[in-house]
């Protein structure tokens, strides 16, 4: 699928070159690092979703606003039909996939659909998107086992769980979102899932593909890392946490509130935003070994491998010493515009960026050099 995107690079005018991507998850992020860089950007909107990038933060003659351009279309799968390729084609666009692309793009089409008929340039590899599913064969899990990372164990069945065991199912009733909840024997596992099936949370064929992998208590740090093939170096961008809908509004809770909601409160992860969050600087040459064993099982298996930004998601176990437990992995922009807010971009760079600028300066950083072939696929 690479040719693809290459093959319509060989056409592009490369003094005017568009960011684009969709509006969602990091959009506005994206749009204000092109800016920042001299590029100009285009987002695609889905009909009832425009304004947040048409009208709120669009452009002014002033020089305030950051999106440049929208581009409205019914449903986020739109953007492969062929007349939309053709305009993002016409604008000489670099597309920058984000993970609200790839969850409402499956609703329409399968990940081989997605590589196919998307045309136009994406910035970092279309091939790796998918490695994000843990029903691919080639998924995250494999690059950490290959990467010799450690992972949460995983149990193959209920019955094997034998200790505190987070269920990760898809949710009945929103297909992209998926349903949390925690066991700690099999006969536990049974009493949640029957309760958690009668409220409508999830179903009998999404808990047939459910993972269960082991609890492991500590906090969770997401490692925003940056993988510059022209540099042909590794940086950490930022690092953050997440807040999650009615898990955060039980931490709020008194014990004695929590204790009364017992059984029958069916928590829900679903993001709500992100805080900074700083690692002990002991820990940096940990994070940093990690995320490059990482980018070398990526290559190996999947060449060019990682471009550009990838997130460890990570619980730091106790010790001593202290260790990252990587319990998700995103190998796109991340969904959190805050991670310039921690330090460690400004220490590499000497000011704080944010991953949609540190996006667009690797474009030009390529163009300049005659390689945007290299952070395209």
């Amino acid at each position: 699928m690479t040719q693809v995107g290459h093959a319509a690079l060989a056409g592009y005018d490369r003094s005017r070159l568009t960011i684009s991507c969709v509006g969602s998850h990091s959009a506005l992020d994206v749009c204000l690092g092109a800016r920042r860089e001299g590029l100009r950007n285009l987002v695609v909107t889905a009909r009832g979703r425009e304004k947040t990038y048409a009208d709120y933060f669009a452009s002014r003659a002033d020089g305030s606003g950051c999106v440049d351009e929208t581009l409205m279309v019914d449903h986020f799968a739109d953007i492969l039909r062929p007349d939309v390729q053709s305009e993002l084609l016409s604008r000489n666009a670099i597309f920058v996939p984000n993970r609200s692309f790839e969850v409402y793009a499956r609703q329409k089409y399968p990940y081989a659909e997605i590589e196919r008929l998307f045309t136009a340039p994406m910035f970092g590899s279309r091939k790796l998107l998918r490695a994000e599913e843990r029903d691919e064969p080639s998924n995250q899990y494999a690059l950490l086992e290959s990467a010799g990372i450690r992972f949460p164990r995983r149990f193959a069945s209920p019955d094997e769980i034998d200790g505190f065991a987070l269920v990760k199912a898809p949710h009945a009733k929103v297909s992209f979102e998926r349903a949390f909840f925690l066991a700690s024997s099999p006969a536990h596992y049974r009493r949640r899932s029957d309760e958690l099936i009668a409220a409508g949370v999830v179903d009998k064929k999404g808990l047939s593909t459910a993972v269960i992998e082991e609890y492991v208590f500590g906090p969770t740090v997401n490692l925003n890392f940056f993988w510059s093939p022209v540099l042909g170096e590794l940086e950490l961008l930022g690092t953050d946490t997440r807040r999650q809908t009615n898990i955060d509004g039980v931490r709020n809770l008194l014990a004695a509130d929590q204790a009364s909601l017992a059984d029958s409160f069916a928590p829900s992860m679903e993001e709500a935003g992100h805080i900074a969050a700083t690692l002990t600087e002991s820990m940096l040459e940990q994070a940093f070994d990690m995320g490059e064993r990482f980018v070398r099982a990526a290559r190996e298996a999947q060449p060019p491998g990682i471009i550009g930004p990838f997130a460890l998601q990570c619980v730091i176990a106790s010790g001593p010493p202290k260790s990252f437990v990587v319990y998700d992995v995103s190998l796109r922009i991340p969904g959190s515009p805050g991670t310039k807010f921690t330090p460690y971009s400004g220490y590499r760079w000497g000011r704080e960026i944010s991953v949609g600028e540190r996006i667009a300066r690797e474009v030009v950083l390529a163009r300049d050099a005659g390689r945007l072939e290299d952070v395209c696929t």
